[in-house]
């Protein structure tokens, strides 16, 4: 620890286990990093992520997209045609 980190309390990055419904913190830090965006979420703000995939997002619009984002990959996997919006 410098002595920034002791005045100011600053911690960095933790480690995160999530679970069904909770998250575990393996290692103590402010912050997890949005699987998405790249942004910093404060531990007491973490709200959404995936259980499956163990990583957090920042707002449900983040969790939707990386939900897309996957299941167009599993469907091009697969042969299969994605589906649509009806847009």
């Amino acid at each position: 620890m410098n002595r920034f980190e002791r005045l100011f309390g600053l911690k960095g990055e933790a480690r995160v286990a999530y679970m069904h419904g909770e998250f575990r913190v393996e290692q103590p830090g402010d912050f997890v990093l949005c699987a998405v965006t790249g942004k910093p979420i404060a531990i007491a703000d973490l709200r959404y992520w995936s259980v499956d995939l163990q990583e957090a997002y920042s707002s449900p619009d983040a969790s939707l997209q990386r939900h897309l984002q996957l299941n167009k990959r599993r469907a091009r996997g697969s042969g299969e045609t994605p589906p649509t919006d009806g847009k």
